[in-house]
């Protein structure tokens, strides 16, 4: 099985309400296949939809949110680190009741970054990290890849018998 961010697979669950549906044939494969779990990390977490955009703060990382050395914050000044972390912790427990050794999670996400989040000013900037589930998620053992990565995901997959 492999975990997807469920706005990837068209489902209206971003901060903005809307849906950032991938199209790639290899995730429609997977679709097809049954072995997809679809996931919103904030959503579990008990965050609504539509809700403000969030950040992790100061340049920090998700695996400080998790430690509690960081926070996210959404665009109106409140805190909703816990929620971030609660959201983390389920989708790590449907990675193991599932079985998925893999995830495809949203790039630049807060929660689900791989290797880009914007960097806590609500400026649009972009900056080199992880958001909090793809940290929780890395941490217990799951392949973590982006929506640009999904070639190297199937070739996680689909390891060559060289």
């Amino acid at each position: 099985m492999i975990l997807v961010s469920a706005c990837l697979l068209g489902e209206k669950v971003r901060y903005d309400g809307g849906e950032n549906r991938c199209a790639h044939p290899y995730l429609q494969q997977w679709v097809k296949e049954g072995r997809v779990v679809a996931v919103c990390p904030e959503r579990l977490g008990g965050l609504p939809t539509p809700r403000p955009p969030a950040e992790i703060t100061c340049g920090g990382s998700g695996a400080q949110v998790l430690e509690g050395k960081a926070r996210v914050m959404d665009a109106r000044g409140e805190e909703v680190s816990e929620a971030f972390v609660k959201g983390a912790h389920e989708v790590v427990a449907l990675a193991k009741r599932h079985g998925a050794r893999m995830a495809i999670l949203k790039e630049g996400s807060p929660s689900c970054g791989s290797s880009r989040i914007y960097d806590g000013t609500f400026g649009g900037v972009k900056v080199a990290g992880e958001g909090v589930c793809a940290s929780a998620l890395r941490k217990a053992g799951i392949a973590v890849f982006s929506e640009n990565q999904l070639e190297a995901a199937w070739a996680y997959l689909t390891p060559s018998k060289a």
